[in-house]
């Protein structure tokens, strides 16, 4: 069983920046889909970008221009590059691995105005 553990979160002014990384615990490469999700309070969890193990990306709307997801197979580790963030990108970053449906444990961004 792969474990997953974000790390990176933190407190950031509006306009900052913030890399978040997923720590796999084993090889990764296997897996065919990793993804980052968001949870703000009240709302739903909310998926923000994936990639595919061929390297192509999806984003939500909300962060396309501004959010940049990368995997590096070599150290079993996801990347999530957020730049010109905004108050609204508040909430905890989960990590993802499909299709095993794996979680981490989260971690906290908060987006001062």
């Amino acid at each position: 069983q792969v474990q997953l553990v974000e790390s990176g979160g933190g407190l950031v002014q509006s306009g900052g920046s913030l890399k978040l990384s997923c720590a796999a615990s084993k090889n990764i490469f296997s897996i065919n889909i990793m993804g980052w999700y968001r949870q703000a309070p009240g709302k739903q969890r909310e998926l923000v970008a994936r990639i595919f193990s061929g390297g192509s990306t999806v984003y939500a709307d909300s962060v396309k221009g501004r959010f940049t997801i990368s995997r590096d197979n070599a150290k079993n580790t996801v990347y999530l590059q957020m730049n010109s963030l905004k108050p609204e990108d508040t909430a905890v970053y989960y990590c993802n691995a499909q299709p095993a449906n794996i979680w981490g444990q989260g971690t906290q961004v908060t987006v001062s105005s």
